[in-house]
């Protein structure tokens, strides 16, 4: 049964800050690739929403309902509910999943 996918705005505003770095930092062309890699790897969670692991940096927070695809070189962090799956964060793998968040709760 396939599942719903919601893009939080939170994971939508890290896609802003994703593209952002990718594009001046690399090229327009890396960017759209890993956006296409992003992409796969999310519709791939509506047939297999169990493939991904829990992250090492949440499980140590007991935070175990949260769930991560890695793509390329990003994460997507997911949550799965029932038939629904929110996407609540995506980043560069080489970030500090901790400073991420800290970040997040700043920006909100």
């Amino acid at each position: 049964m396939p599942y719903n996918i919601v893009i939080l705005h939170q994971a939508e505003l890290d896609l802003i800050e994703l593209k952002k770095y990718i594009t001046e930092n690399f090229s327009k062309k890396v960017w759209q690739t890993s956006y296409n890699k992003i992409k796969k790897s999310i519709r791939s969670l509506k047939l297999f929403p169990d493939s991904g692991g829990i992250p090492i940096e949440l499980h140590e927070l007991n935070l175990t309902q949260y769930r991560q695809v890695i793509s390329g070189k990003n994460r997507v962090i997911y949550e799965l509910k029932e038939t629904m799956i929110y996407i609540h964060i995506i980043c560069d793998v080489r970030q500090d999943l901790m400073g991420v968040l800290f970040k997040r709760l700043l920006r909100s």
